[in-house]
């Protein structure tokens, strides 16, 4: 029998379809025995094409100087900030200040209730008065049983008795004008000044209210914020560099040379003075691992307040480092590698050592260097040694 092939599936179905009709078993066994053939002669066993090497951006590494700024948040305090605080009990009778106010050094603030401390100043005075008069009659006393002894009317015990109640008059005298001096100044205490020039905080006592030196809370605060003194935070790592990086052998000599810092305020705007960073903590915090530094910023129009906040904004400058899109990185198990392309055009993988981050670009230290090529994109469906079709980027076009 010859054997017919099948090239066209309609075919094959009409043949089944005429088979059915006349319901002849032998042809029916006969077409089912032909499917596997058919199909095979039908659909081939033909190889796929290779693909080509996929076509991937690639960007040629060269060295630049680079400045980078590192931010930090900050908290600000005025150069010194005073609790005013009453020195002797009484009625608060008179508040000559408001809450927010601008004061000098020497202003009249508070004023404490003084008719007690009048008196008791009354009082001093008229004890001191009688002091003085006691010793006038103990000196003439003495004045008169010299005569007396001389004339050998009394005995010199008599005298020396008399000569030590004139000493004992004299002390009571120099008692009666610490006391008078005493009351004098209890009774300045009941006017309260400003011990330096700033701005009045909180008035958390009201006029009529009773004050004491005991009371937990102060009258007000007085903030002088003429020079700020801005406090932030380093980790231990940042220190480290921070000291490596920085000129001078002792720690004086590279607070001297750190060049001056920018504040940026609450609401990102730079404050338009910059400032220096003149103090480094003694220790680090145990609970954070961070050192506190302090920088000092003028404010002479009196623009930030005691209790704003900020960030210190350092600069730091690279000279010669390489400039690695993030775009052409990747992560693992917290390393950064990077897809470097051989002069084949095949992708190997590299580890990369950062230093600092300027944009979306890293810093890169070591692992690659200068005029070495790497994939730009594309990288996370790539594999060792695989062949790219490399597509030049300048770095004018990264973004």
């Amino acid at each position: 029998m010859k054997t017919q092939r099948f090239t066209d599936s309609q075919h094959l179905q009409a043949l089944l379809f005429n088979t059915v009709k006349s319901f002849n078993p032998v042809r029916i066994l006969y077409i089912l025995s032909m499917v596997p053939f058919l199909y095979g002669c039908t659909t081939g066993t033909s190889k796929p094409a290779a693909s080509a090497p996929p076509t991937l951006p690639i960007v040629t590494l060269a060295n630049d100087d680079q400045t980078i700024y590192q931010e930090y948040p900050a908290s600000i305090e005025g150069a010194s900030t005073i609790e005013v605080r009453p020195q002797v009990d009484g009625v608060l009778d008179r508040i000559y200040v408001d809450e927010g106010d601008s004061v000098r050094k020497g202003q009249l603030l508070f004023k404490i209730n003084d008719r007690p401390y009048q008196e008791q100043l009354n009082q001093a005075r008229a004890n001191l008065q009688a002091a003085e008069a006691a010793l006038e009659n103990t000196a003439l006393e003495v004045e008169k049983k010299t005569r007396l002894v001389a004339n050998k009317v009394l005995t010199d015990f008599q005298l020396k008795a008399a000569v030590s109640a004139l000493h004992a008059a004299k002390a009571s005298v120099q008692q009666a004008k610490s006391a008078v001096e005493a009351a004098k100044i209890n009774v300045g205490y009941t006017e309260i000044r400003a011990s330096t020039a700033g701005f009045i905080g909180r008035l958390l006592k009201k006029q009529g209210s009773l004050v004491s030196p005991l009371d937990s809370e102060p009258l007000t605060q007085l903030s002088d914020v003429e020079t700020l003194h801005v406090y932030f935070s380093l980790g231990e790592n940042d220190f480290i560099a921070f000291k490596r990086d920085t000129k001078g052998e002792t720690l004086e000599q590279k607070l001297q040379q750190v060049p001056p810092v920018t504040l940026l305020l609450s609401d990102r705007s730079i404050y338009e003075h910059p400032g220096k960073i003149d103090m480094v903590d003694g220790q680090f915090d145990k609970h954070t691992g961070a050192i506190t530094l302090r920088a000092t910023f003028p404010n002479p129009e009196g623009v930030l307040r005691n209790g704003n906040t900020g960030r210190i904004r350092l600069e730091k400058r690279y000279q010669d480092v390489l400039l690695v899109p993030q775009l052409a990185t990747i992560e693992i198990q917290d390393k950064i590698f990077v897809y470097a392309v051989t002069s084949e055009n095949k992708v190997s993988q590299q580890p990369i050592t950062v230093v600092g981050k300027s944009g979306e670009n890293y810093l890169v230290e070591k692992g690659i260097k200068p005029g070495d090529r790497i994939v730009y994109k594309g990288i996370d469906l790539l594999q060792e040694g695989q062949t790219i079709t490399p597509q030049i980027v300048t770095t004018e076009n990264i973004h």
